[in-house]
């Protein structure tokens, strides 16, 4: 309404003239013809511009939404990789430390057994050196007492007696001991 109002004043040459609410209807033409006649030079020269530069500019903004879908989804894929590719490097850890823990269990028994191998043949080796010993030593032993009881017996029958029968008699003596 207020426009309407101004338009009628306007026209009935209301106000003071050369102020600016005069309306002066030959301006208004102008402007008018003005008005359209750069609408038709925009439409011509720049509309066609400007629209093929929104066009470009809105085609842009789609292909990069599209790649960067593209590339998200390349990403989330890569993240799914590298999940898998951790859990089977996981799972490849714990089969290696299985591996070597049984490994170890069994070079713990394998060192036991031949420990215990060497030990029980040292404890043999020992026993035969101890048995060879104790032969020795009685042969030895059976040696000296035989030599003593030869010369004591020969000093005591040395006079009456045969120093080769004495000999024999108390070697048959010993050996009816040692069998004994």
């Amino acid at each position: 309404m207020l426009l309407a109002d101004l338009f009628v004043v306007a026209l009935a040459g209301g106000g003071e003239s050369g102020g600016p609410l005069d309306v002066n209807p030959g301006v208004i033409l102008w402007t008018v013809v003005t008005f359209i006649f750069l609408l038709l030079i925009l439409k011509k020269i720049a509309w066609k511009p400007i629209l093929k530069s929104l066009n470009e500019r809105e085609s842009f903004i789609k292909e990069s939404l599209e790649k960067a879908e593209v590339a998200k989804k390349d990403a989330e894929k890569l993240i799914a990789d590298n999940k898998q590719s951790m859990l089977k490097a996981e799972e490849e850890a714990k089969k290696i430390i299985d591996q070597g823990r049984e490994y170890a269990v069994k070079l713990k028994s394998q060192i036991l057994d031949e420990s215990k191998l060497q030990a029980k043949k040292m404890i043999e080796d020992a026993a035969g050196e101890i048995e060879r010993k104790n032969a020795e030593a009685y042969n030895k032993l059976k040696e000296q007492v035989a030599d003593i009881a030869i010369q004591s017996a020969e000093k005591i029958l040395r006079e009456n007696l045969d120093k080769e029968k004495q000999i024999k008699l108390v070697k048959k003596y010993l050996d009816d001991l040692s069998k004994n």
